[in-house]
């Protein structure tokens, strides 16, 4: 009776560790470089739980907000290397390995945030992420809205013209340099933590970012003026590393971009929210906020900075353009 006993729980045990087995988790790592408070890793948190649910718990996604697992090019090269396994990240980085696909980074591109979503569901969206894809054997998922960029300075500008020997903070990314040159600023590179200070002791006197970060970061503290060139319409792309993308099946691929889409959606429409009601918060801090003729500035641009320096195919501008 024993002996028939100890097999029978014997068989059981088999069975169960078959059966955890097959339901066993697949650890993997989100990660980005934004702050927990940000929708960009809110909403990622939500997808890594729906996609646990949806997946009935055979994935486990931890999520590494604020450069825990390395700047953005650390986390762009540790797609290839296999030491993460989904990245949310700016196309400028993704065009350090499929250039064509940095055109979108291009001044005036992009007439609003719903133009640059409506590109996301285009043919030509469809290339260039294929051609990024063909390239690296990374997937792009989902693109998230970051916001349009603005400038502030402590320096009155109504027109390109008027930023004409302007010191002014860019990023070192060329398309980021494109505008304030175009209009004769001279651009400095100074690391984003650093900005603030540099603002305040005149080491620059002016800088360019969308709203919510001139809000968040407090630029508006030592800058007079906030200027809504609307210069650059950002945006992120949620990534999947090859090999973690090559070991999916049909089915769970297709999970993973339905969730990952609606993370960047919910997302998007955070920083739309905030967006609109930050020029009346600004004007209600004192803050001079000044609506420019847009036109000024992107003619001046098409007119003095060349695709060809960037690597950009005009062409590919132009289908962007004209997407409704």
């Amino acid at each position: 009776m024993k002996f028939r006993l100890k097999t029978l729980m014997g068989a059981a045990a088999v069975i169960m560790a078959s059966t955890l087995s097959a339901h066993a988790e697949t650890l993997l790592k989100w990660a980005h470089v934004y702050e927990t408070s940000e929708p960009f890793h809110t909403e990622s948190v939500w997808a890594a739980e729906e996609i646990a649910k949806r997946t009935e718990g055979r994935y486990k996604i931890e999520v590494f907000p604020a450069s825990q697992l390395g700047k953005e090019a650390d986390i762009n090269q540790g797609l290839k290397l296999g030491t993460v396994d989904i990245i949310i990240s700016g196309s400028s980085f993704a065009a350090r390995d499929y250039k064509p696909i940095g055109v979108t980074y291009y001044p005036y591109i992009f007439r609003d945030p719903s133009h640059l979503l409506a590109y996301t569901k285009s043919d030509i969206f469809k290339r260039l992420t294929k051609g990024y894809e063909e390239a690296t054997g990374n997937h792009i998922t989902a693109v998230t809205y970051y916001g349009t960029r603005h400038t502030t300075s402590n320096r009155p500008i109504a027109s390109c013209a008027d930023m004409q020997g302007l010191k002014i903070r860019v990023p070192d990314v060329p398309a980021y340099l494109a505008m304030p040159r175009a209009c004769g600023a001279n651009t400095t590179p100074i690391a984003f933590a650093e900005v603030y200070l540099a603002l305040q002791n005149g080491t620059v006197e002016a800088q360019e970012n969308p709203l919510t970060t001139i809000e968040a970061k407090k630029f508006y503290e030592v800058q007079k003026n906030i200027i809504l060139t609307g210069h650059i319409v950002d945006h992120l792309n949620t990534v999947v590393s090859k090999s973690r993308w090559e070991s999916l099946s049909d089915e769970d691929k297709q999970i993973f971009t339905e969730v990952m889409q609606e993370a960047a959606s919910r997302a998007t429409k955070i920083i739309e929210e905030r967006e609109n009601g930050l020029v009346a918060d600004f004007k209600a801090k004192g803050i001079n906020v000044t609506e420019v003729d847009r036109a000024d500035f992107e003619n001046t641009v098409l007119e003095k900075v060349t695709f060809e320096e960037f690597g950009y195919n005009k062409a590919d501008w132009e289908a962007i353009r004209s997407v409704q």
